[in-house]
């Protein structure tokens, strides 16, 4: 029992993060966007680094699946909103939806993209997010350019009151709780047959393969499970937040550098790496932004730039070296 409860310490750091953000966002006065924004950058870096850091590959088109989750949202409010009677039921079935519709998608770019390796794979992930959302555009799905605005709807479904707060509370209240699922499901991946799967896919693919090992069956489940959790963080953090969908916006691929950067700044294939990653990354551009805005980006990229070249192995890396063989080294993953 004692040994079954050890293999979740390393879940104990990072719960205690996403605790303390939420109670300083509830208890200090202006500070709830703040932590939302944190809670957003933390919870993008945990999904994201289930695929990154677990196989090494770099997804290029992930944020297709948080714009995929958006529409989901959007679909469920509008096209249910005329159905009497189903209230915050449809904010499960725009779950459901849009987990369902960021699986699908990484289920049909996973079986031509997974076929290929390191850089190709990279590259060829790069226009995914581009061309879904000129077929959107093009063939005018989902209303096309135009978008979707969908305040009228909520109002009317819930009120305006109930709708307000689940735009400025709620919302973020999920992206915690996803946050939290990402960063379960990544130590259960890691102590399983699943991680230990990628762990040897990620240092050497062949090697992998000459050992029996399915790598292609592995890496689908790290993809699909990744994009799952980005599409349910595209419904809740952008459509429920803020509730309106554009092509052009969902579908910007900084939101991808951003999850690599978070990745690689706290470690990649570390649980603790995306909290970490999110964390520095959230405040330095919420700071940078304040005192030099505009300039954020231009001081922001040499300077990750240089963390990650002195630091391949992210700040938990060189934490785990500091804490070998002390009592808290149990709780550094």
């Amino acid at each position: 029992m004692k040994q079954c409860a050890a293999r979740y310490y390393p879940l104990l750091p990072v719960l205690a993060g996403y605790l303390t953000m939420f109670l300083m966002g509830r208890s200090l006065s202006g500070m709830w966007q703040l932590m939302a924004m944190l809670a957003f950058y933390c919870a993008l870096g945990q999904a994201f680094n289930i695929f990154l850091g677990m196989t090494g590959y770099v997804d290029f088109g992930y944020v297709a699946f948080l714009g995929v989750g958006t529409y989901g949202m959007a679909l469920a409010i509008t096209r249910l909103a005329s159905f009497e009677g189903l209230g915050l039921g449809i904010i499960a079935i725009g779950l459901l939806l849009a987990l369902v519709m960021a699986t699908l998608l990484s289920l049909a770019v996973g079986a031509v993209a997974l076929r290929l390796r390191g850089a190709y794979f990279a590259i060829a992930t790069i226009g995914v997010n581009e061309g879904f959302r000129y077929l959107i555009e093009g063939a005018k799905i989902w209303n096309g350019s135009e978008g979707i605005i969908f305040n009228a709807e909520m109002n009317r479904i819930f009120g305006r009151g109930l709708a307000s707060a689940l735009s400025t509370f709620w919302a973020d209240v999920m992206v915690f709780i996803i946050a939290a699922v990402a960063a379960w499901v990544t130590l259960y991946y890691m102590r399983s047959k699943i991680g230990y799967a990628l762990t040897a896919l990620r240092e050497d693919e062949d090697a992998a393969k000459v050992m029996g090992i399915n790598v292609t069956r592995y890496k689908i489940i790290a993809f699909t499970t990744s994009a799952s959790f980005a599409g349910l963080i595209g419904a809740t953090s952008w459509a429920l937040k803020t509730p309106y969908v554009f092509p052009p916006e969902v579908f910007e691929i900084h939101y991808t550098v951003e999850a690599i950067i978070i990745v690689l700044l706290g470690g990649a294939g570390t649980l603790l790496g995306p909290v970490v990653g999110g964390l520095i990354y959230g405040l330095s551009k919420y700071w940078l932004s304040v005192i030099m805005p505009g300039f954020q980006l231009l001081i922001f990229a040499p300077v990750i730039i240089l963390i990650i070249l002195a630091f391949p192995d992210g700040v938990v890396g060189i934490l785990r070296k500091t804490l070998k063989n002390t009592q808290l080294e149990k709780f550094i993953e």
